[in-house]
């Protein structure tokens, strides 16, 4: 009986195995870029903003100078009108 099965092709009991294994892998490194994107997304956004707040205070520093220019001008004036 077992003898007339030998001429049947033989179909590997590992062929199922290895989709799941593939499929399981495409799906950790189809997570891995999601994540990778993720994390990229969000650094560009927080390097941005640090970006915009050295910007607003680097324009606050040079708001405040050209006050204090100002002042000391006004001052100068200020003496050498009364002298």
């Amino acid at each position: 009986m077992d003898e007339g099965r030998k001429d049947e092709p033989f179909e590997p009991a590992s062929l199922p195995g290895r989709s799941r294994g593939s499929l399981i892998i495409f799906l950790l490194v189809a997570l891995a870029l999601v994540l990778a994107i993720g994390f990229f997304y969000m650094t560009k956004e927080r390097d941005d903003s640090r970006a915009d707040a050295l910007m607003k205070a680097a324009g606050s520093v040079d708001s405040a100078a050209h006050v204090v220019g100002h002042a000391a001008k006004n001052a100068a004036d200020a003496l050498r009108n009364q002298n």
